[in-house]
């Protein structure tokens, strides 16, 4: 039963048209165009592997992409001369710190949307604390009045944080102040500068480490560097030589060669000004930083694509069981005629031909037949019990008749 049950299952997968049929005039013309949709339909199928071997790399990969950070900075003042007037120093609570002259800086930041960006790809913008990994502002004041609270750090902590769209310092004083912003960016990959003695031959100055190994070896196949007799050796040129530091390296050392030039990127730097003495700008000063992230927008298409193509595959295996069917169904019509066209030239010859071979099929089933290794029949004709089975008796009298009827006719 098991077996009957594998041949149930067993997927028909043969599309081919018979040979004989297909030299036949009549469908000679439609047999070479169904010929000719199978090898279309077989060097699509390798496109469509291929490019969907493709579409798991980039998603195994996290496709990446550039967008524009756009930093805000702006500040705002209280209890300044200009603002509270000759009441300054009356109006002041050392205890509550109301009327203290000070100014508060606050810094933000958001993604700018992508250009042309369809409605259903828009995803929500991830917050300004997700985007840096530190930040240091740095305040020019006179020590010797505001000698605390001159540097200030938010590192993001091994901890998940509530995301933020931005950050305040808040600082007494009357004093024009110097601001310096410091900010180290969270990329994704993460990106590296290059030393200047591999970068000025690669011409990059900072990328991901997969993308300097990359520029490294299209160097390498520009120049033709890669030993014609041992592929997995470079050969070094004379910019590459002092950083191999020989005649060359195996390939598998590339990426530990590549990684003594690496350094951590420098953070973008920003300068502020603020002077307490005069009216704050009604609009803060923007500047745009790039950053690399993972393309989510990307990626969500790519995800959408594959769940329809896996429909539509699904779709063109159904009907690639019908062809398959319908090709088989051809093929035991093909065979049925065959039978029945030999019959129709010559019905003696073709029945005693028939009978021989069925004579020869259950020879071999059985196993009395001549060829080597014929033992059960012959072991059962051995034996007495087999000549007092129910069927013998009408055996020997159908024969013993067809013997007597074919004398009597001679």
């Amino acid at each position: 039963m098991d077996g009957v049950k594998a041949a149930k299952r067993r997927k028909i997968t043969d599309k081919s048209v018979p040979n004989a049929l297909a030299q036949l005039p009549e469908f000679a013309e439609d047999s070479q165009m169904y010929q000719s949709l199978l090898e279309m339909e077989k060097k699509l199928d390798w496109t469509m592997n291929r490019k969907k071997v493709e579409v798991q790399d980039a998603l195994a990969r996290n496709p990446t992409t550039a967008r524009t950070l756009r930093l805000f900075l702006s500040h705002t003042v209280s209890g300044q001369l200009w603002q509270t007037g000759d009441a300054g120093a009356e109006g002041i609570n050392f205890e509550t710190g109301q009327g203290i002259p000070a100014w508060s800086l606050k810094v933000e930041g958001r993604l700018l949307e992508l250009p042309n960006q369809r409605a259903r790809d828009r995803v929500p913008p991830r917050k300004f604390s997700t985007l840096i990994k530190r930040m240091i502002v740095e305040l020019d004041r006179d020590p010797t009045l505001y000698p605390d609270g001159n540097v200030v750090e938010w590192p993001r902590g091994p901890t998940i944080q509530q995301p933020l769209d931005g950050f305040t310092v808040r600082r007494t004083g009357d004093q024009p102040t110097k601001v310096r912003l410091i900010i180290y960016l969270e990329q994704t990959p993460e990106q590296y500068k290059v030393a200047p003695d591999l970068g000025n031959i690669l011409g990059v100055k900072e990328e991901s480490r997969i993308g300097i190994i990359q520029t490294m070896w299209n160097y390498i196949k520009i120049h033709g560097l890669q030993d014609k007799t041992d592929r997995r050796r470079i050969r070094a040129d004379d910019y590459l030589r002092p950083i191999f530091g020989g005649e060359g390296i195996m390939f598998h050392q590339l990426p530990e060669l590549v990684n003594r030039y690496l350094m951590p990127p420098d953070p973008v730097v920003i300068h502020y000004f603020i002077n307490p003495a005069q009216v704050p700008p009604e609009r803060p000063s923007a500047w745009d930083i790039e950053v690399k992230m993972e393309d989510t927008s990307l990626k969500n298409r790519i995800m959408v694509t594959v769940q329809s193509s896996k429909d539509s595959m699904s779709d063109l295996t159904k009907l690639d069981d019908e062809i398959a069917l319908l090709s088989q169904s051809l093929h035991n019509s093909h065979t049925k005629r065959q039978f029945l066209q030999s019959f129709a030239r010559d019905p003696a010859n073709f029945i005693q031909t028939w009978l021989a071979s069925q004579s020869r099929d259950l020879e071999s089933v059985l196993g009395s037949g001549p060829s080597e290794g014929a033992t059960i029949r012959a072991e059962e004709l051995r034996r007495s019990d087999f000549f007092r089975l129910p069927w013998v008796e009408e055996a020997v009298a159908v024969h013993e008749g067809l013997r007597l009827a074919s004398r009597g006719m001679q």
